[in-house]
């Protein structure tokens, strides 16, 4: 690089993992100096780690300590409250900027599409996450845990999350970050029984074995698995060593029923939900049997006998997935939710690339997105080499930051990060808790914006 060249100016619109691995891949490459500015729309970074990450799995919360080393480099800064497409546009980051990457996620969800969907009572496993995750826009939602069962549907991690919290003790999730009013929340709850259903077989349940091996362990309840459900069936040896692994844990269940009475969980599967029913708010939930065909690929697919099942319930938790929502002036491709793109580079973009689920769709676990920005961030430097990337000289640092201020009186600095972070540990200190997160955005931004707060 000539000594009088400026460094590449990057805009990166999101905090999560993926936003973070993108600006370390970056800091990380010596071709070419750059200079980053991250931009997140709540006061906080870290996106899924802080908002998604279920409490009482700390070790995976300790990520955070790799972007913490990120944001600590002299090239990074860290522009919270801004709203990319509210208080600055995205034709304006790419005027200031040689190069904008997105790493927004996919914050929408998908749909079961059946009769009563929209009855109180049904709910996007999602937002409940985030609810006892503290997350500022749905920390006011409250839910109506009265009820004796619970149905949470979907065969992945975020099912075993959300059963999970429901059936621990009270007392073992005040010792972690849980929001306080969730946990308030969950010393009342009245449920005993939380049913996950899946729609294919156990073999084809997309649990992680750890998360499936804690569940007594971390509710100290039993889990309920039907024999003929998990039943040996010949060819088992060719399956991955995973898919293995899970069903010698479900067997496991499936050979020691639950004590009567004590909360537990369900886990069921060759069961779709039909409909849900209710006077008002969800009473009911049907389920249809399944029978499974493998097609020609060797895919496995469930298909309706025509038989039903009635299960009394207050509360439906849909958990069948993430999907992503379509960002102004970008090119979208509505069957898989995502934003097309050519390894990472948005397609007829000119200076806009992607990371993360927006980029690939909501899969992997984590530690996929590093992959994931190493290989956008590849494309990138790809494009500068061969002038596909254009330099145009933007605004230096000093003007970048006095626009931000002018559109956002409320702009959250890493400086104004770092307090909120004290005061959330300082809080969970005397209770042995790793944080009391606030929750609030008027919280957040009274800690960020006045460090006197903060000291007191």
């Amino acid at each position: 690089m000539a000594a009088s060249e400026d460094p590449l100016s990057v805009a990166i619109v999101g905090s999560g993992p993926s936003g973070f691995y993108a600006a370390g891949a970056l800091l990380d490459q010596d071709r070419v100096d750059v200079r980053i500015d991250m931009y997140e729309r709540l006061p906080t970074p870290w996106g899924l780690v802080r908002s998604g990450v279920a409490p009482d799995h700390p070790k995976i919360k300790s990520v955070s300590s790799v972007y913490a080393r990120i944001a600590a480099h002299e090239s990074f800064r860290f522009f919270g409250n801004v709203d990319v497409g509210g208080d600055v546009t995205r034709e304006e980051l790419t005027s200031r900027y040689d190069a904008v990457i997105y790493a927004v996620g996919t914050e929408g969800e998908r749909k079961l599409g059946i009769p009563g969907e929209d009855l109180p009572g049904s709910v996007a496993a999602a937002d409940f996450v985030r609810w006892y995750n503290g997350h500022p826009d749905f920390s006011h939602l409250s839910y109506d845990l009265s009820c004796e069962r619970a149905v949470v549907i979907g065969n992945g991690n975020v099912a075993l999350d959300v059963a999970r919290i429901l059936c621990s003790p009270v007392d073992r999730l005040a010792r972690t970050d849980i929001a306080d009013h969730a946990l308030e929340a969950l010393r009342h709850s009245e449920i005993r029984e939380v049913m996950v259903v899946g729609r294919r077989g156990a073999a084809q349940a997309s649990f992680t074995t750890p998360e499936l091996r804690e569940l007594p362990e971390f509710t100290e309840s039993g889990v309920d698995v039907h024999p003929g459900e998990v039943a040996e069936t010949p060819g088992e040896d060719g399956l991955p060593r995973v898919v293995q692994r899970n069903l010698k844990v479900l067997r496991e269940y499936a050979a020691s029923a639950p004590e009567p009475g004590r909360r537990h969980i369900t886990l069921r599967f060759q069961r779709s939900p039909v409909e849900l029913r209710g006077a008002g708010r969800v009473e009911q939930l049907v389920l249809g049997r399944n029978e499974l065909l493998t097609g020609d690929d060797g895919r496995i697919s469930a298909r309706d006998t025509g038989e039903r099942e009635v299960v009394e319930t207050g509360l439906v938790l849909r958990a069948v997935g993430y999907r992503g929502v379509p960002l102004p002036g970008l090119p979208f491709d509505e069957r898989r939710a995502i934003i097309p793109n050519e390894q990472g580079k948005v397609a007829g973009g000119e200076r806009e690339y992607v990371v993360g689920w927006i980029k690939r769709g909501p899969t992997g676990i984590i530690g996929t997105n590093k992959k994931d920005a190493a290989e956008t961030v590849r494309r990138l430097l790809t494009d500068l080499d061969s002038g596909e990337l254009r330099r145009h000289g933007g605004d230096d640092p000093a003007a970048i930051e006095k626009w931000l201020a002018e559109r956002q009186p409320g702009l959250v600095t890493e400086q104004g990060w770092q307090l909120i972070d004290a005061a959330e540990r300082a809080a969970g200190e005397p209770h042995g808790r790793p944080r009391v997160k606030l929750c609030s955005h008027d919280e957040l931004l009274r800690i960020a914006l006045n460090p006197d707060d903060a000291e007191g």
